[in-house]
């Protein structure tokens, strides 16, 4: 029911021209009623999780920008009255469908600055050329006979809508806009040309933000931009909204927000007014919230506007539960470890936000909790959220103050929020959470936070909220590592200190887990179950963070430096080989499971999958090089063979596929390596999968050992 459902929705977004139509104008004005139901129908967030389930916001998304090109570029003279007795314009259907558009491809997330090894960041395929792109390559694959049903139900979908490939030159007012958001992003604001339309665009815009603003004899455009050419609107024709097609607006909108917010900063315009003025646009087109948002946040990112205090008089003020939010922040960490650093400051001093964060916060909650305000403040609250983020601490806790005071009922999401973000200005920080990972699921954490027991209810818990036993209790450290991870900057350093916490988490089984054999020492099996269950958790998190890019750098930097260097722990001493000998089988299993979770098992045709034999093939050659004695390994010799001997062992049981991506000459030096530690069935069973290449030296070996 559900995929027939969000097919039929997308169908009817793309309406067929009727043969007899004959008119200039899209065939599409004359649905704009429906359109506009369907929009606001499929607006919250859920409804595009559905669409992207069943795999179809590529054939939304084209839908939307031609709904968006149309409405967008006519003027709003003519309105529809719909069944409920609402009246709307071109500039409600083409905001509805603008502020839908931009939820599929995550517009309101910055930015990705870095890309991980030779990785192109995610954040840049999530783009409209990208769902273009795809939606495309539904209409190719529908010529060809297909296999899969999934494919070919999408391709079907796709012709629906339109038979032919749509590209981002066919709607070119959407072009502009989002060359202009992506200039925006990269550098200052520029280019505004006295005389343009633009310029008498803004002009108009900026006397109808302000037109309450009295400054004399000085026009209000004059006011906001200081600005002595600005040409002078009468006081009548100051309070008429200028009859404009959306997509000249929001040409306009970074520069009257630029304007705007300069002015503020240099007194000429009151923060009430400033916020005022801005909601004013946003009620006048509310598509322009998300230029506005593009701009302030670009603006914090740069870091040039001074600060200004929430001083509850100029700016609201988040006093009245900032010390609230700070104990919580507390409670919600307590099993952790992590310091949260102190929010007193803000009681001796006011609390103090960047001027584009406290004009954009501002803005927002001036917004009523309503229907038609939620679909627009979805699209500025993850925005908010992430900008906010990464500003200086504590700017997320300020704001989480303020809109508690705004909306209690969202104060559990808010401050659970503001928590995450100690983890984002501190890499020690990070490195103690996932401290507090491991030893959560191994039931070593001696905190009565959390259960001892281990297991996955310890890692990610059983949910958070004040609703819970009375009140915000701990939250589980998984679930706090999983909102975490995608906003860490530097993901890279990560590489050894997963490798390091690993080797801590296996020198506490074996000292602290009360798993005893009788003669006193920790069980080897029951011992090594747990550190399959550790090198379990910490192939999950280097391939949750840093994916492809950083499963590579493990093989080949980090776990070859490791091994070449020389480690030792006054533990040792008393405790056998045992020790060293899972570290290696932990490695082991960590480099197994990283390597199956990013490459596959098998002989797939994935990007990840097409790198493996030259990644996997550099690794082996560091192992056989030192097999042969032409490295020096600095580890403890037991460690060593260990990982050797447990890393091929797995390769030959779990991933044969990966050995015969190998040469034969590498394959024969490593069994001659194993051979010199009788490590003899698993140098045969290296070979029997080698493939056609390895018979021979299987032969040689079976005969010299006598098999």
């Amino acid at each position: 029911m559900q995929e027939h459902t969000v097919y039929f929705i997308t169908r009817l977004l793309s309406p067929p021209v009727l043969a007899d139509y004959s008119e200039n104008e899209s065939h599409l004005i004359s649905y704009a009623p429906m359109l506009n139901v369907l929009l606001v129908g499929i607006a919250p967030v859920d409804c595009v999780q559905i669409f992207s389930l069943h795999g179809l916001v590529p054939e939304l998304a084209g839908s939307l920008m031609t709904i968006c090109q149309v409405f967008g570029s006519c003027v709003p003279n003519i309105s529809w009255t719909l069944t409920t007795g609402e009246e709307i314009s071109a500039h409600a259907v083409f905001s509805n469908a603008f502020a839908l558009l931009l939820k599929l491809w995550r517009f309101n997330h910055p930015p990705v600055e870095y890309g991980v090894g030779d990785v192109p960041p995610v954040g840049s395929q999530l783009t409209p050329e990208y769902l273009l792109l795809v939606r495309n390559s539904h209409l190719i694959s529908s010529e060809n006979s297909l296999k899969d049903p999934n494919r070919r139900r999408l391709a079907r979908v796709a012709c629906s809508s339109s038979s032919k490939p749509i590209f981002v030159d066919s709607f070119p007012k959407l072009k502009v806009w989002y060359r202009q958001h992506l200039a925006c992003i990269a550098s200052p604001l520029t280019g505004l040309v006295n005389g343009t339309p633009v310029h008498h665009t803004v002009d108009a815009l900026l006397n109808m933000m302000f037109r309450k603003i009295n400054r004399g004899n000085q026009s209000v455009a004059n006011v906001a931009s200081g600005s002595s050419n600005s040409s002078r609107l009468g006081s009548e024709e100051g309070y008429l909204r200028p009859k404009l097609p959306a997509w000249d607006i929001l040409e306009a909108v970074p520069f009257v927000a630029d304007a705007a917010l300069t002015a503020c900063a240099h007194g000429r315009l009151s923060p009430r007014e400033l916020c005022t003025g801005l909601k004013d646009l946003a009620d006048y087109l509310p598509a322009t919230l998300a230029t506005i948002v593009s701009y302030f946040s670009a603006e914090v990112t740069r870091g040039v506007w001074k600060s200004v205090f929430m001083n509850g008089t100029d700016w609201p003020s988040p006093a009245a539960n900032l010390s609230s939010v700070e104990e919580q922040i507390k409670k919600i960490l307590a099993a952790t470890g992590v310091d949260v650093p102190s929010l007193a400051a803000g009681v001796s001093s006011p609390a103090a936000l960047p001027l584009p964060l406290a004009a954009f916060v501002s803005l927002t909650i001036t917004y009523k909790l309503d229907k038609a305000s939620q679909r627009f403040l979805d699209l500025a609250g993850p925005a908010l959220e992430t900008l906010a983020a990464g500003c200086p601490w504590p700017c997320m806790p300020i704001v989480a103050s303020l809109w508690t005071q705004k909306a209690k009922r969202w104060s559990d999401f808010l401050v659970f929020s503001a928590s995450r973000t100690v983890f984002l200005h501190s890499n020690d920080a990070v490195v103690q959470l996932l401290r507090s990972c491991f030893s959560a699921t191994l039931g070593l954490n001696t905190s009565c936070c959390i259960s001892s027991n281990g297991g996955i209810g310890a890692l990610l818990g059983h949910g958070f909220g004040s609703h819970f036993n009375g009140g915000i209790s701990p939250v589980a450290p998984g679930i706090l590592y999983l909102r975490v991870y995608r906003s860490i900057r530097d993901v890279m350093f990560l590489r050894e200190e997963i490798v390091s916490l690993l080797m801590q988490t296996v020198e506490d089984i074996v000292c602290l887990k009360p798993k005893k054999s009788k003669y006193g020492h920790a069980s080897f099996a029951a011992a090594l179950t747990e550190v399959k269950v550790a090198a379990s958790l910490g192939a999950s998190v280097v391939f949750l963070t840093g994916g492809l890019g950083l499963v590579q750098s493990l093989f080949k930097e980090t776990l070859p430096s490791w091994f070449m260097s020389i480690h030792r722990s006054e533990k040792e001493g008393n405790r056998g080989g045992i020790l060293p000998m899972l570290r290696g089988y932990a490695l082991a299993y960590l480099a197994a499971l990283c390597g199956a979770f990013i490459w596959g098992i098998d002989s797939s045709l994935s990007a990840a999958s097409k790198r493996r034999p030259k990644i996997l093939g550099c690794h082996m050659e560091f192992l056989a090089s030192a097999l042969d004695g032409k490295i020096s390994v600095g580890c403890d010799p037991a460690t060593w063979h260990a990982y050797v001997s447990g890393f091929l062992s797995l390769m030959v049981r779990c991933t044969p596929t990966w050995i015969l991506e190998l040469n034969v000459e590498l394959l024969t030096r490593l069994c001659k390596g194993l051979r010199q530690w009788n490590e003899n069935e698993l140098a045969l069973a290296l070979l029997g999968v080698g493939g056609h290449g390895t018979m021979g030296s299987a032969a040689e070996m079976i005969i010299e050992t006598e098999f």
